[in-house]
């Protein structure tokens, strides 16, 4: 792909996978716009690295995402690559999570991701190319106990992905979706900080399972390796640059052990598989 003079903007760009994508991108060439909540990081970020213009912007807002959405619009030089990172988490049982906290996740990993995508389009298809790419997550194709808000927003990530897949090709426009696995960023203790301490809130019912699910859950992580967010963004820059990427990627702790299984198995054993290894296939709350 010629990157000459090509304009990328990358949500979620003040740290983690975004961050690291930033950089990748402009010292490749692009001009990156790098679009976050967090104003000071993204302009320490521009300070230190040639050809990032920080954009703030918290997708959280629908009228500030609409107001930044207006302004790529309005951009002289469209973009010509979108990376849709922005992203959090939330944990919880259904009855624990709020329909609050449930809305504004969703604003921020799905509907922004729309809202962004729709302004880059007009200038995409006006040049009959470009390249969006949208951050999902081994969870996008199952989930962990207590983490099924957060899967949801990314199953749905899933959704419009494979839709626009189809819908765009015929432009020029390619659409791939990238699902990490654990990656060591800031997202486990947003995560924690999003979601408070749910044990002395939740109901005695769920006590027991949350103890169950933490402990089968936590020797999985017992002696892993969690990857830096590199690992993504090398892969981000391999499908911006290359001629013809795939539809999907994936990598990281679990896609082996655990998201090949999803795609080899069926529901039903997919269900058994998943409950055994996480210890509460057997359990009864009487």
């Amino acid at each position: 792909m010629d990157n000459k003079r090509k304009t990328a903007l990358v949500t979620g760009a003040s740290s983690g996978i975004g961050r690291k994508t930033a950089i990748k991108l402009a010292e490749n060439g692009f001009q990156v716009i790098g679009a976050a909540r967090r104003m000071d990081r993204l302009v320490e970020l521009s300070d230190q690295f040639k050809g990032i213009i920080p954009k703030k912007v918290d997708l959280s807002i629908p009228e500030d995402t609409e107001r930044f959405c207006q302004e790529i619009k309005g951009l002289s030089e469209s973009v010509s690559v979108l990376i849709n990172n922005a992203g959090y988490s939330i944990r919880g049982t259904l009855e624990d999570v709020s329909i609050e906290a449930a809305r504004r996740i969703f604003e921020v990993n799905f509907f922004s991701l729309i809202s962004v995508t729709r302004a880059c389009l007009l200038g995409m298809r006006r040049l009959r190319e470009g390249t969006i790419v949208n951050l999902s997550s081994i969870v996008g194709k199952f989930t962990f106990p207590m983490g099924g808000v957060y899967a949801a927003t990314k199953y749905a990530v899933e959704g419009i992905s494979d839709a626009l897949r189809m819908e765009l090709r015929p432009l020029g426009i390619r659409v791939i979706t990238i699902r990490p696995g654990v990656i060591a960023t800031e997202f486990n203790e947003v995560a924690t900080e999003m979601t408070g301490d749910l044990m002395p809130m939740t109901d005695p019912d769920y006590k027991p399972i949350y103890e169950a699910v933490g402990t089968g859950v936590g020797k999985m992580f017992t002696g892993l390796t969690i990857p830096d967010p590199d690992l993504i963004a090398n892969i981000i820059l391999e499908v911006v640059l290359s001629e013809s990427p795939k539809s999907t990627y994936a990598a990281g702790p679990f896609t082996d052990e655990i998201l090949s299984k999803r795609f080899l198995l069926d529901d039903d054993a997919f269900d058994r598989f998943w409950t055994e290894k996480i210890g509460i296939t057997e359990m009864k709350i009487e």
